[in-house]
């Protein structure tokens, strides 16, 4: 089958997705486009142009095609209309993201804009594919919600019929087998008689470095393992971007003899072996579908120390019936989510708890599944 794979926004997780798809399906012909992840708003509002008439993309995006898969910032509406060979074919829509549980943010100018765009592409796709049930929920909600507002000649109920047809398939973790073997160490082999904890915990925090991702309760944290006179060492690891959020140079200053890496990993290899490394990844995410990174490291051997929120409560909420990896969170009171997160850091130290299975979000699982949508979905023409 011959696919036009787009990704608008071609963050790293974004890249990552595309190539393990186009990698591990090749028995499909692939055709990929993609733009740099930088100038968020312009890019949502601008991909149908830059795809539609750059000099460089022409050549493929004239071709014929039996299916369109397309990262959710990708304006569906704008590039049909531009590219006629792209209208009667069926489109798929698949949500890394969506922008109505974007946190509350000073820098959100335009967001209603970039909800329409985003709106305006699940009306105009054949499906929407969400990479968690969280993803989904908060789109049609928030999507709904708006167009209660909008003041004539809408109606909530036009996104019944694609909400009743769209699916949830997560995206897939593609991670090498061989280092799987490195990381089957016990916490509790470290523990002394004494009950003294092991010397010393290494953490792993990994998430791109931008407010959403709450560099200010990831410092709360650090600060509170200090108040503790906790033995620990932390890997910061994450994509940067031209602002960076001052908690991160509050952070290297006052901890950098607690850090092993501030920054992205020099590689993919150099990458896992951080996460493979490490007892315990932690997240202080506002704004997570997936949590990509944090499936990755527990896929290695890390225990995973989250906020009870997002989507976390969906993938480890009701792990054998008790919340086993997620603190209480309080949006309102930073320093009590610190609390709570180091007494699960202990808990998991003292009761040596063992990360949970995640193999079921392994490419070798949902490829299959990728694939049964693409053959229902994708036509079958065969172009003269």
């Amino acid at each position: 089958m011959r696919i036009l794979l787009i990704s608008a926004y071609e963050a790293s997780s974004h890249k990552a997705w595309a190539n393990t798809l186009m990698n591990g399906l090749d028995q499909h012909e692939w055709s990929y486009l993609s733009l740099p992840a930088r100038h968020f708003a312009w890019r949502i509002r601008g991909n149908a142009m830059s795809f539609a008439f750059d000099p460089q993309f022409k050549p493929q995006i004239e071709q014929e095609y039996d299916l369109v898969i397309a990262t959710s910032m990708t304006d569906c509406v704008g590039l049909k209309a531009f590219c006629p060979n792209l209208q009667n074919i069926p489109w798929v829509l698949y949500f890394h993201e969506n922008q109505f549980a974007y946190p509350a943010s000073d820098k959100q100018q335009g967001l209603v804009e970039m909800q329409m765009v985003t709106l305006y592409s699940a009306l105009a796709a054949d499906l929407c594919v969400f990479n968690s049930a969280f993803n989904k929920d908060s789109f049609f909600g928030g999507a709904q919600a708006l167009l209660k507002k909008l003041p004539d000649y809408v109606s909530p109920d036009w996104l019944n019929d694609i909400e009743a047809k769209s699916q949830v398939l997560a995206v897939p973790l593609d991670m090498p087998t061989s280092i799987e073997s490195l990381v089957e160490t016990s916490l509790a082999s470290e523990i002394e008689e004494s009950g003294k904890l092991p010397e010393p915990i290494k953490l792993v925090w990994s998430a791109r470095w931008e407010f959403d991702k709450g560099p200010d309760r990831l410092l709360a944290m650090l600060e509170e393992l200090e108040r503790r006179k906790l033995d620990y060492e932390i890997a910061i690891l994450g994509e940067q971007f031209r602002s960076i959020p001052k908690e991160f140079d509050q952070i290297q200053a006052k901890f950098a003899h607690r850090i092993t890496q501030f920054g992205f990993a020099p590689s993919r290899a150099d990458y896992l072996g951080f996460l493979a490394s490490s007892d315990i990844v932690l997240s202080t995410a506002l704004h997570e579908f997936q949590g990509l990174a944090v499936l990755e490291a527990v896929a290695l051997g890390c225990v995973p120390v989250l906020p009870d929120r997002q989507v976390y409560p969906e993938l480890f909420g009701n792990h054998l019936n008790e919340k086993l990896y997620l603190y209480h969170s309080d949006l309102k009171d930073i320093q009590s989510e610190a609390e709570r997160a180091v007494d699960l850091i202990l808990r998991v130290v003292r009761d040596d708890v063992k990360a949970p299975d995640v193999s079921h979000y392994q490419a070798e699982n949902l490829l299959k599944k990728y694939d049964e949508l693409i053959d229902q979905h994708g036509c079958q023409n065969d172009y003269v």
